[in-house]
């Protein structure tokens, strides 16, 4: 048996409920996956993005209905060793990737405000547009639930406001296209022990702020390190809040799936502000 078929029948037993099981229920209930698809599966090197890879590998295993999936990966300017662990990942695992080089973290490099902001922005544009030239119509990134519960408290502690990661958004740039979540219902926990049991060691972060952070090295004095331990000190704070309330984390995903309008003082729908007092003393006085 090869790496890649024991890694797959780990996927098929061992993990099918944390796993594969979690990533089906999502892309139904969600509803991210239509007959006729072709998704561009965007791998980064790390555990998440080829744990997804394998999991879409096993859905099209299943046949359920027809898509067709492409495995993207960009090179924004790795060292040479972490895009050479990208390959061999690829390779032992039985993933057909596609990598295609970008200027990214030469661009971003010597920016001074929220480098890690216009990293983003600029490695989506660049997935969409890889995609689009492969002729998909979704890509798919593998952000996970822990992800999406860190999201809403950094949202309400650092940017004053309510929101969430959401499962999937149609592009504004590029007409047609799909951003997907698959792994939105699976946690970290269960995604790192599929690693550990397997054996395999992917890319943790090949972000050079986040290199140069580990080192103690400054790439730009004026950039906002603060990017780089939000998500760390929100996710230190849901550990702390565990050991009180084993129910912290389901709690935090659920408040976004239950919020109730008629106690929100202002909320905004497609940029529109909406105040309470445009219903208060209306015919409704006891919510909307």
């Amino acid at each position: 048996m090869t790496r890649a078929e024991e890694v797959e029948l780990s996927i098929r037993k061992k993990f099918h409920k944390q796993l594969f099981s979690a990533f089906a229920k999502a892309i139904n209930e969600y509803e991210l996956l239509s007959p006729g698809d072709r998704v561009a599966v965007c791998i980064s090197g790390g555990k998440d993005s080829m744990l997804a890879a394998k999991l879409f590998q096993e859905l099209k295993r299943h046949n359920k209905f027809e898509f067709e999936l492409e495995f993207i990966c960009m090179d924004p300017g790795y060292r040479r060793e972490n895009r050479e662990l990208i390959e061999s990942n690829a390779e032992l695992l039985g993933i057909p990737i596609r990598i295609f080089d970008s200027p990214i973290f030469e661009t971003v490099t010597d920016i001074e405000q929220s480098p890690c902001y216009l990293c983003a922005r600029m490695r989506r544009g660049y997935l969409y547009r890889q995609a689009e030239d492969l002729d998909c119509n979704k890509i798919a990134l593998g952000h996970h639930y822990d992800d999406v519960i860190e999201t809403i408290l950094m949202g309400m502690l650092y940017g004053g406001q309510i929101q969430t990661m959401m499962p999937k958004l149609h592009s504004t740039n590029f007409p047609g296209m799909e951003l997907i979540r698959p792994m939105y219902l699976i946690r970290e926990k269960d995604i790192l022990h599929w690693r550990d049991y397997n054996g395999l060691r992917f890319l943790r972060c090949a972000c050079r702020f986040t290199e140069a952070a580990e080192e103690g090295r400054i790439i730009n004095e004026n950039a906002n390190s603060g990017e780089l331990s939000k998500r760390l000190e929100v996710k230190k704070l849901i550990a702390r809040l565990k050991e009180t309330n084993p129910y912290v984390e389901s709690n935090i995903f659920r408040s976004v799936e239950n919020v109730n309008l008629s106690t929100i003082i202002q909320w905004k729908q497609n940029g529109v502000a909406h105040r309470f007092t445009e219903w208060y003393d209306g015919p409704n006085e006891e919510g909307m």
